[in-house]
């Protein structure tokens, strides 16, 4: 009986050794977990779309130039050089009447159409027969002649000739185009033949 007792109290102490082994692995550490955290969205917020408000007044329009140079000249204009007896009526030109069918009436200055009003600060491009009475006087123009275009209002706009040039060829058309600058420019015929040289003459306004 004596030596069941040690034999008892080991199997004891086994037990308990073991019941103490199963508690530490129940409360063995453990190591953490981390959840990563998700990183922050950005989120764009469009921008609104500016609109015109309301009753906003639109650009005022850009003014409309007083100068027309395709505008046809109006009645009441006349050209006049006092030292070679011209004073002539002007009128508008035809180019069809005038160029392609060669009928340009008589006793007129005509207005060459397309070109400047006079006074309107650009080139204004006049014509006429070279007759007696019209613009035949025209080739003993020189230098220092005045010219003198009355208006319908009654204003006088005065030019002195700068440039004379007797032989002009016909297919020589830049005497007709528009300049940055006011001058008056005649025009007549040297011969009877519509391929015969012009006889032009340009002037500007006297100051």
């Amino acid at each position: 009986m004596r030596r069941a007792l040690p034999v008892v109290s080991g199997v004891v102490l086994i037990l308990a050794g073991l019941v103490l082994i199963a508690r530490s692995d129940a409360f063995a550490p453990v190591a953490p977990t981390f959840e990563p955290t998700p990183l922050p969205t950005a989120v764009v917020t469009p921008s609104p779309t500016p609109t015109a408000a309301l009753g906003t007044p639109s650009p005022a329009p850009s003014p409309t130039p007083t100068r027309d140079p395709r505008a046809p000249i109006p009645d009441g204009y006349r050209v006049q050089i006092p030292r070679l007896g011209i004073d002539l009526p002007i009128s508008e030109g035809d180019l069809v009447r005038d160029v392609d069918q060669q009928r340009t009436p008589e006793n007129f200055a005509f207005h060459y159409p397309g070109t400047s009003i006079p006074g309107r600060g650009s080139n204004t491009y006049l014509y006429a027969h070279a007759r007696v009475g019209m613009f035949l006087s025209l080739w003993n123009a020189r230098p220092g002649d005045e010219i003198y275009v009355s208006t319908p209002d009654l204003r006088a706009l005065r030019y002195v000739v700068t440039e004379v040039h007797p032989r002009v060829a016909v297919t020589e058309t830049s005497w007709v185009l528009p300049t940055i600058d006011e001058r008056l420019t005649l025009q007549t015929s040297t011969g009877p033949n519509p391929g015969d040289p012009r006889f032009v003459v340009v002037a500007v306004p006297m100051t």
